[in-house]
């Protein structure tokens, strides 16, 4: 299966940046050029190497908002009045273009699901707010429970672009997570790109995993991610990485 939607990115040859300034100083753009060549794709890598700075630039070139959520929610900030610097030097490549989508964005569900809950208090907004995301306010579950209802409820075929989903998700939800995604890919006409730290999520079959750490972005097996490594090490025989740390206290 190949990517539905957004097939290639590069740098737009036009683009004008300072390699000394953000978002220049990044190691991966200068070099910046990827194919997408699954419908599911994860990018990887130490915090501050870029991820979701990329994921980011991908969601507004897109159309979708850059707080998160769908195209509906282009006229609300809830969470960021920012704009993606990275989006003016990039060129995204389509082979189609998606009808529907999301931009998932851990960090601000809550201020999302506050937007939902002033929709419900608007007499002037029609309709019923809560009607995609499970039929109540995601205020009034859990935290994980509001993530998952959220990719229930609102993800069907489209393009979908998660940063970190795994961040309020036992092990358990996050194989339940990955099960959503695999029969929406499945069902067809869905591409699916997620930024994440979570080694369980990289399980995924036939995913390609992308690389941000150590300079251009490159393809890696599950088995090269740091995340990998450490997480099999540290269950694997605690005792010698409890040994290395108590060594650098004592250092």
């Amino acid at each position: 299966m190949q990517a539905p939607y957004v097939r290639y990115l590069d740098l737009d040859p036009d683009a004008k940046f300072s390699r000394g300034a953000f978002p220049g100083n990044l190691p991966f753009v200068e070099e910046l050029k990827f194919k997408f060549e699954s419908p599911v794709t994860f990018f990887v890598g130490e915090n501050g190497s870029g991820k979701s700075t990329l994921l980011e630039a991908i969601a507004v070139l897109s159309g979708f908002p850059l707080g998160g959520g769908s195209r509906n929610e282009l006229a609300e900030s809830h969470g960021l009045n920012e704009q993606s610097q990275l989006a003016e030097l990039i060129r995204l490549g389509f082979g189609m273009t998606p009808k529907d989508g999301y931009f998932f964005r851990a960090e601000l569900q809550a201020s999302f699901a506050s937007l939902l809950d002033q929709r419900k208090a608007d007499p002037d907004f029609r309709g019923d707010p809560y009607a995609a995301y499970g039929g109540q306010s995601l205020l009034t579950r859990s935290h994980g429970e509001a993530f998952l209802s959220v990719i229930q409820n609102r993800f069907t075929s489209g393009l979908f672009l998660m940063d970190e989903p795994e961040s309020a998700l036992s092990p358990q939800r996050q194989l339940t997570l990955l099960t959503l995604i695999y029969d929406m890919v499945n069902a067809g006409a869905s591409q699916v790109i997620i930024a994440t730290h979570s080694p369980i999520l990289l399980t995924y079959p036939d995913a390609r995993i992308v690389s941000f750490d150590h300079g251009p972005l490159k393809h890696v097996t599950i088995e090269e991610t740091s995340h990998h490594q450490i997480t099999t090490g540290i269950l694997s025989n605690p005792e010698a990485y409890w040994r290395h740390l108590r060594q650098r206290d004592q250092a």
